[in-house]
């Protein structure tokens, strides 16, 4: 009997997976680069966030009030696969409904995306990093636990704002684990790079609490570590230990040699 409940679910949530990775219309694209340019500009161990461009890219989006819904590690040529046309797949990525995937970069040119690049990283922990990600491709996630599923097929859930961060990492963990960031978080904390940890004051006396001290104002700040489950895209995004780098800009852009032309009014 709990094998054909397991199988149901699975078949379930199969056909849940399936529907929220189906692309949404009407998509704007802002920015685009093509594989090759944007190649340049990658180094191993950067990361690659995407906006996306899928039904459950809105909700994620919405969740996390940010432009990107999305987070791919840029490993290079480690994961030694190829697409069909012979392009390198160059990205290792968690997807839902596939699990951990080595992707090309291709597959994003007519997406938005922004690369954050960690600083200062030695070259034995770059090398941890991408050996890291490169192992957990082909790992599978369960896609049983229908709840998990079920709590993206709103586009705007009325989740007061203090608990939407957590409702992404709600459930058994793995499909969570399958649609954010939580396995490049995971892996950089494995080499313990911090992300976007959550900064706690704590004032001379050690008791923590702002009234117990005249020193409040040059406090020590305390780094507590964030569980992995509970990152979203946009933290790369917004770390301080993440350089943004932007390839028009690194290219020498001038906008003195830009040809703009007038978009016409609209008919009302």
């Amino acid at each position: 009997m709990s094998l054909l409940v397991n199988r149901a679910r699975e078949k379930i949530g199969k056909a849940l997976a399936s529907y929220l990775t189906r692309n949404i219309k009407n998509y704007t694209s802002f920015s685009s680069h093509e594989s090759p340019g944007l190649h340049r500009h990658l180094q191993p161990g950067d990361i690659l966030l995407v906006e996306g461009d899928t039904r459950i890219s809105n909700v994620i989006k919405y969740l996390t009030q940010s432009t990107w819904s999305h987070a791919a590690f840029f490993a290079g040529g480690a994961t030694e696969q190829y697409t069909e046309s012979g392009e390198r797949c160059t990205l290792v990525e968690a997807e839902l409904g596939k699990g951990v995937i080595a992707s090309p970069l291709s597959r994003y040119h007519h997406i938005n995306t922004r690369i954050c690049r960690p600083i200062g990283l030695s070259p034995e922990d770059r090398k941890i990093l991408v050996s890291k990600m490169v192992a957990a491709i082909g790992k599978d996630y369960d896609l049983k636990h229908i709840i998990d599923l079920m709590r993206y097929l709103l586009p705007t859930p009325p989740i007061p704002a203090r608990f939407r961060r957590r409702m992404i990492a709600l459930g058994s963990g793995d499909p969570s684990r399958a649609i954010c960031s939580t396995l490049i978080a995971e892996t950089f904390q494995s080499i313990h790079y911090p992300i976007l940890p959550t900064i706690k004051p704590k004032d001379a006396s050690g008791s923590g609490h702002p009234y117990h001290s005249k020193q409040w104002f040059i406090e020590q700040e305390i780094l507590h570590i964030r569980h992995h489950s509970l990152f979203t895209p946009r933290d790369f995004d917004v770390s301080p230990f993440f350089q943004v780098v932007k390839p028009t800009i690194e290219t020498g852009f001038n906008y003195r040699k830009l040809q703009l032309t007038a978009t016409p009014p609209q008919e009302e």
